[in-house]
Formats: structure tokens, C-alpha cells, sequence
């Protein structure tokens, strides 16, 4: 895969760093590294970014579907989303509905099309407008839900408390958006602070796996998965990639030594 011209010094230079000597700035590569070591792990760090996620992209089908159809099955209300009685927090939900309008009068999708020349409601059904809100916003809405026990039924879909479900959805929606705009995930270190139950309620991982680096998103990740897709061959394909580039430093990544002895990893 040949470098294209346009590819920046400034993208390229950060991949450049571990394998320079100090000072960095002289710019001179360590005995032993090049200038090719450091394109692989720029490779490296792109397929990182695309197998992270097609992960998401599978979890967020499934949450998007799972909140719409939650909420309306136990209010019996499909245009649950816009209705403010719903909410705790009147100002943030008004600013959710400011986001809906935009998207709603924006949206070129053609269900949405289709449900404003036909009906008169001012706004689609929740199954809808869940498909065309970002995940961020998705987000805040499940957050804004007044009823406890209904947050409970939806976290539970996914064997989490409300607190953690809440916590591991900021970081989905954060990763995925570093994801999307080309952000180097290998050696990156995120500020937020992942919560844990006490007592989680399937196989996770153990203290090893330190919280701020890209393998514990990665495991959340991986969590949501088994869920969703229980026979699914995501491992499979984490070490393949790994296989791929046996000299990437597994500690930038956060990944010990033996983390495939680790709950979530092993095979049952």
C-alpha cells in the first residue's frame, strides 16, 4: 500500500516519535529503526481504527434499535423521543428536540421523506428518528430518560447497571468518533475514566488491562459484542491483525502479556 502524496508530515511525524533518538527534534532514527518501520506503524494504526469500527458500527444497529423499541413497548408511545413529559431535565431534552428539528428538516433519507408526505404528525415515530440522530445524541437521550426502571430494562439488555451503560456508552461514542476522524488510536491515552460494577455479571477483565489506553475500549467494545453477536469472531480478527505487525509495542496498545488468559478473551 504505497503512501499517497498528500499524506502530511504533520500525520506521518507521530508515528515517526518512538522511533527517533533524543532530542527528537534532531530527527534522527534509532540504530536499528527506519523511516519504513514507522509506515508500518501508521498502517498499522489505520487497520486498528477500521477493525474498531466495523465493531461499533455493529453495536450501534443494536443499541439505536434496542432504545426506540424499549421505551415504546413499555409506555406505549412510539413518539416517545419528542415527548417532553418523558424527560427530567426540560432544558437538555429542549435542546435534543433543536437537534431533531435539524435533522428531521435536513434528512434526505427516504422513510423520513415518505412519512412527511404521508402523515400529519410533527414528528416520526421513535424507530425512525433514532436512525438518522448521531450517536452522541442517542446517547444523551437514554441519559435524559426521567423513569429509573426503564433505564434499568435497557442497560440490562446488555447485562450492565445503569451507571456503567451510561459510562461505557460515552466511551463507544467517543472512540467511534476518534474512529471517524482519522485520530491515532494505538498509542493514545483517553482522558475519561471507564466506570465497573462491582460484580460484573459475565466474564471482564482484570486489573492488568489498564483503563486509559485503546485495549480496554477495545474490550468494552468486545463486550457489547458477545451480546449481541454471541458466536461472533471478533478475537479472530484482533489477532490477525496483530499477527500482521508482530513489532507494534503491545504496551502502548495496553495489551498484557497474556491477555488472552483474560475472562472476556478466553474461549469457552
Amino acid at each position: 500500500m504505497p503512501l499517497h502524496p498528500q499524506h502530511s508530515y504533520y500525520r506521518l511525524s507521530a508515528y515517526f516519535y518512538p522511533f527517533l533518538e533524543i532530542p527528537k527534534d534532531r530527527q534522527i532514527f534509532k540504530q536499528g529503526s527506519s523511516f519504513d518501520a514507522a509506515i508500518k506503524l501508521y498502517r498499522f494504526d489505520k487497520k486498528l481504527r477500521l477493525f474498531m469500527f466495523n465493531e461499533i458500527e455493529k453495536i450501534e444497529v443494536s443499541l439505536r434499535s434496542t432504545l426506540a423499541n424499549v421505551v415504546a413497548k413499555e409506555t406505549g408511545n412510539i413518539f416517545w423521543m419528542t415527548d417532553g413529559s418523558l424527560f427530567a431535565n426540560p432544558n437538555k431534552f429542549n435542546r435534543t428536540m433543536e437537534l431533531i428539528d435539524k435533522e428531521v428538516n435536513n434528512s434526505k433519507e427516504d422513510f423520513i421523506l415518505h412519512f412527511k408526505s404521508k402523515y400529519s404528525n410533527a414528528y416520526p415515530p421513535a424507530w425512525m428518528l433514532v436512525e438518522i440522530l448521531p450517536m452522541g445524541v442517542v446517547t444523551r437521550i437514554y441519559e435524559n430518560i426521567k423513569s429509573n426502571p426503564l433505564k434499568k430494562k435497557i442497560a440490562a439488555c446488555y447485562d450492565l447497571p445503569v451507571p456503567v451503560f451510561t459510562s461505557w456508552l460515552t466511551v463507544i461514542t467517543l472512540t467511534r468518533n476518534s474512529c471517524c476522524h482519522h485520530a491515532r488510536v494505538w498509542n493514545r491515552q483517553y482522558a475519561i475514566n471507564p466506570m465497573v460494577a462491582r460484580k460484573m455479571k459475565r466474564p471482564w477483565i482484570s486489573d492488568a488491562v489498564p483503563p486509559h489506553r485503546t485495549f480496554y475500549e477495545i474490550c468494552i467494545i468486545k463486550w457489547f459484542i458477545d451480546i449481541i453477536s454471541p458466536h461472533n469472531d471478533m478475537k479472530q480478527h484482533f489477532l490477525s491483525l496483530l499477527e500482521q505487525y508482530p513489532s507494534v509495542d503491545y504496551k502502548a496498545i495496553g495489551i498484557p502479556q497474556d491477555w488472552q488468559d483474560e475472562p472476556l478473551w478466553r474461549e469457552i
